[in-house]
């Protein structure tokens, strides 16, 4: 019976682990502060950039929100590749977490969008 029991309490966790625990939210600079866990962070890369990504440093950047509507600017250091497209202006996904508030970007999690590939085609 206590087996039993046992068995059902675990396949409760792990259905709840697969359904709620396996995905990590994706926020705004706006909606980012007081998260401290681990999020993907959604914006527009706002200059300068500063710093190189291969040193003790990191680099160095601002994320806004890709509406721009409030101001908000969340520093952002990352360690890692550099995508092609990074440049400033570009629309970013980057893993993380917010540190006395900076952004500490995981290693080589940068994804830069393509702003043509979500915009309507010209006719």
């Amino acid at each position: 019976m206590l087996a039993l029991s046992v068995a059902a309490v675990l396949a409760v966790f792990l259905l709840y682990v697969s359904i709620a625990g396996g995905r990590t939210p994706q926020l705004r600079p706006s909606q980012l502060s007081g998260h401290h866990e681990r999020v993907s962070l959604v914006g527009k890369v706002k200059g300068p950039v500063r710093g190189a990504s291969y040193s003790a440093e990191g680099m160095r950047f601002r994320v806004a929100d890709v509406e721009g509507h409030n101001g908000v600017k969340v520093p952002v250091v990352y360690h890692g590749s550099v995508p092609d497209l990074f440049e400033v202006g570009r629309h970013i996904v980057v893993n993380g977490r917010l540190r006395n508030g900076v952004f500490v970007a995981q290693p080589d999690s940068l994804v830069t969008k393509c702003p043509s590939k979500y915009s309507p085609k010209k006719s």
